[in-house]
């Protein structure tokens, strides 16, 4: 059995600690998931194992014949590399032999006639023969495909940062190494490739580290897991969910230590504040205790739970209309003849395949880009929030309690209080030492964190999120998470972490590409398993006979006119939901009069939540019986 052992690793920047005194296995099949808040040191630690890093202290020990492959959060390929060169750079006699061989066959595509292009390829054809490299060439034309690389013959100079991203997973998927390392592989990829590469991984023959904010991943792909927190790593046995009951079942025995540390630390304080006489030279061990009660005190306070809550500006009935929509770009459709309705609280994900135009609806939305025709039309009222896919107006020369300043000094939250930025900051896992750290010393995922953090405390009622998973934390998403439950306003995303949308989204748009979209109320792991029943059910043929008396079945099943009560109830549905909607604000107005009341506050709120489950059944009726109005 192939085994890495990593010992007593360490590794700093500037004055942070990354790495205390690490040690671990990597075994062979084992499929590890690395998490921890951004910040902490995944991406060294992943560096470190890759060798393109050095620990200030500690080895790594393997076989001489153990292969690594790494997928950092960040491609760097040469520009005038083809797609071919990149995906085909190891140095293995079959990587050479299938390279050479494709190479061979582009050539003698392009010029059947050309004897020298004969010559190379019957000579491609005996390598490949004799390296016994065919099922690797296979195995690397899936992978391509699957991820979506299709043109070999391409400049990396010519692919997008996202094209980049799948072109370095397909490389290091390719190698089949002993070890692979992905750095947040599923950043950049659609739903359908990361449900092809968690079936991948799967029956991966080599060992597995993987650092990523998707949880449904996690929990698919894993067997163990190991937590980056302060330099130091715990591992727990199992996937993503086995790892939530032993990490809940660690803090409640840490909370009934830290309950004992807090009673002797107030013993302690009494003590060292009794004066000098109390205390002789002999005592400067229950100092140094004293000094490391009151660290680990701080720490437990630290690590509570975080949450954020901001108050909105108010918002009216109409939030965003978009009627008989049309964009094209470089020869695109995006949008074909297209129609939406937001109103207040909806909560609308939106996925697809990459490259079918979802960001660009967040961008026509938020007023950056025109249609070509139709009209799109925001409420007067709406205080648009945009957390695009980079760190937009973000200097990074100043300091993070500069960069928020600029925008509040202070944040209003939903319940009345106000509280500093400084206060948001901790709550939002930047502990108070950092706050006058410059942007540029924070990592990537920190900055993204800085950078949202910086979007919600401007208090916005209506939120376009863009992808706003990618290098995201799990804790920082949770917290975000939270937040979009209580948000009293309108949410828009565009994600394919079918985690994030099955917390926070209540209805789904598929974007399919030249304009075509599918919509659906309900949760995205749910839209997945109804098409997967759907796809198989195409598959699976059917007796004629059947088909006859099925068909049959639907057309006596098919609903052609409204009812006579049914008829009644459309002419007075549209009233009703008025009336509901004009309910739902009067409620909201008089919670913002009696803020400071509790009491009111909480009957409000029962109000509220009852007037809105009421408005949304009346909403969802509407749709049903507007099908057959007409008829």
């Amino acid at each position: 059995m192939k085994i890495l052992r990593a010992d007593h690793l360490t590794k700093s920047y500037g004055e942070k600690v990354l790495l205390d005194d690490v040690s671990f296995l990597v075994r062979e099949k084992e499929r590890i998931g690395l998490i921890g808040i951004n910040g902490t040191g995944k991406s060294t630690l992943m560096s470190i194992l890759a060798k393109t890093d050095q620990p200030e202290n500690g080895t790594l020990d393997h076989p001489t014949d153990y292969s690594i492959s790494y997928l950092s959060q960040y491609t760097d390929f040469e520009d005038d590399w083809s797609v071919m060169d990149v995906v085909f750079a190891g140095d293995s006699p079959i990587m050479r032999a299938v390279k050479g061989y494709e190479l061979a066959l582009t050539n003698l595509a392009l010029d059947g006639e050309n004897e020298t292009f004969q010559k190379a390829y019957t000579k491609a054809e005996e390598k490949m023969n004799q390296e016994d490299a065919w099922i690797a060439d296979t195995n690397a034309k899936t992978i391509l495909s699957k991820l979506g690389v299709l043109f070999l013959d391409k400049k990396v100079s010519e692919l997008s940062g996202g094209q980049k991203k799948r072109l370095g997973l397909a490389q290091v998927l390719i190698q089949e190494p002993d070890l692979l390392l992905l750095d947040e592989p599923t950043n950049h990829l659609d739903y359908k490739s990361i449900e092809w590469l968690e079936n991948y991984l799967k029956q991966y023959r080599g060992a597995l580290v993987v650092t990523t904010h998707d949880r449904y991943f996690l929990d698919r792909v894993t067997n163990r897991m190991m937590e980056l927190s302060n330099g130091h790593l715990s591992e727990y046995d199992g996937n993503y969910e086995a790892y939530l009951v032993q990490r809940a079942e660690r803090d409640e025995i840490e909370k009934s230590q830290e309950h004992k540390n807090k009673q002797l630390f107030k013993q302690e304080l009494a003590w060292m504040r009794a004066g000098v006489k109390a205390r002789g030279t002999k005592q400067q061990a229950r100092i140094d205790r004293f000094t490391d009660l009151k660290e680990k005190v701080s720490q437990a306070s630290d690590t509570d739970s975080f949450q954020i809550t901001t108050g909105s500006t108010r918002l009216g009935k109409k939030v965003i209309e978009i009627e008989n929509a049309n964009y094209t770009i470089e020869n695109q459709i995006i949008l074909n003849d297209f129609n939406l309705l937001i109103q207040g609280q909806e909560r609308l994900g939106i996925t697809g395949e990459n490259g079918t135009g979802k960001s660009t609806l967040l961008n026509l939305i938020a007023g950056r880009m025109s249609l070509d025709s139709g009209t799109l039309s925001l409420g007067e009222t709406v205080k648009l929030g945009y957390y695009t896919q980079e760190n937009e107006g973000m200097d990074e020369s100043k300091r993070m309690i500069q960069y928020l300043q600029e925008k509040a000094e202070e944040v209003k939250q939903s319940d009345g209080t106000v509280i500093s930025v400084t206060e948001m900051l901790e709550r939002f896992l930047f502990p108070r030492h950092m706050h006058g750290t410059s942007i540029s010393k924070l990592s990537g995922g920190e900055k993204r964190r800085l950078y949202l953090l910086n979007i919600l405390i401007q208090q916005p009622n209506v939120l376009l999120l863009d992808e706003p998973t990618n290098d995201l934390d799990i804790e920082t998403l949770t917290i975000l998470e939270d937040y979009l439950e209580t948000f009293p306003g309108a949410v828009i995303t565009v994600s394919h972490d079918r985690y994030f949308l099955d917390k926070t989204m209540s209805k789904i748009m598929i974007f399919e590409g030249n304009g075509e979209m599918e919509l659906y109320y309900g949760l995205m792991s749910e839209y997945l398993l109804t098409k997967k029943e759907a796809d198989e059910a195409v598959s699976t043929p059917i007796p004629s006979a059947i088909k006859e008396v099925k068909a049959e079945e639907i057309q006596e099943k098919v609903k052609k006119k409204l009812t006579y009560q049914e008829k009644i109830e459309w002419e007075s549905i549209e009233t009703d939901i008025e009336k509901l909607e004009n309910k739902c604000e009067e409620i909201n107005d008089s919670m913002l009069a009696n803020a400071n009341d509790a009491g009111k506050l909480q009957d409000l709120q029962k109000e509220l939540t009852l007037t809105e489950t009421q408005l949304e059944e009346k909403m969802e009726r509407w749709e049903y019986l507007s099908e057959f109005s007409e008829s």
